[in-house]
């Protein structure tokens, strides 16, 4: 009986968490559009943002998919058009020429800016406890 009352606890906490994750992504989304990005956009930005802040770098795509949750080829495609609207660059990278690197371009870097405060009031309306 424990086990049981034990085992659909956890499998309400894991609904929970996916109801949270859920509302948070529409969330995000809704108050991304009219800045002409969705929350994938954003983490990616996010992810090349806070390497360029630190390093003045680029990350491999590979480096890029352990930080996002989006598979090989949905990232590939969100790179695709993130370049294509100026707001990255590819190259190819000095340590693996089959490898690919991406970075922020100055309009990644603005976009960036001005599209983090609205993001992170968002995370902070959805996600902070009270």
């Amino acid at each position: 009986m424990a086990a049981k009352q034990a085992e659909q606890a956890l499998v309400r906490r894991w609904r929970d968490m996916l109801a949270l994750h859920a509302r948070t992504q529409c969330a995000l989304d809704r108050a991304l559009h009219g800045h002409g990005v969705c929350a994938s956009d954003f983490e990616v930005l996010d992810v090349l943002a806070a390497n360029s802040a630190a390093h003045g770098c680029s990350y491999r795509v590979q480096e890029i998919s352990e930080r996002v949750h989006l598979s090989q080829s949905a990232l590939s495609r969100l790179i695709a058009r993130l370049e294509k609207e100026g707001l990255v660059e590819r190259g190819t990278c000095p340590e693996d020429r089959r490898g690919v690197r991406v970075s922020l371009t100055a309009k990644g870097r603005a976009l960036h800016g001005e599209v983090l405060p609205v993001q992170r009031a968002v995370l902070t309306r959805m996600l902070s406890d009270g």
